[in-house]
């Protein structure tokens, strides 16, 4: 193993940590909760892109940061829409 990879993993690690933070504690609570969601997720990718595991970063980068991100926002807009059905 590289001599930075336990370096990347306590950065990638404290990063998640920070964001899941920023979540709780932030005034604005739905665009913070949002970016630090997609944020952790595309950290989590990452780290495993570090671990050997090309398959489950991808799929992590696909499903968190991309569709999870995407439904929500979909989800928020119809029920503050008032669509009905």
């Amino acid at each position: 193993m590289s001599n930075l990879f336990i370096p990347m993993t306590v950065l990638l690690c404290a990063s998640m940590i920070v964001a899941g933070l920023m979540s709780i504690w932030s005034k604005r609570s739905l665009p913070i909760v949002m970016l630090s969601s997609g944020l952790v997720s595309l950290l989590a990718s990452v780290q495993y892109l570090l671990l050997a595991a090309p398959d489950v970063a991808m799929t992590e980068a696909a499903i968190g940061s991309g569709l999870t991100t995407f439904l929500f926002f979909f989800v928020l807009s119809r029920v503050r829409g008032g669509a009905n059905g």
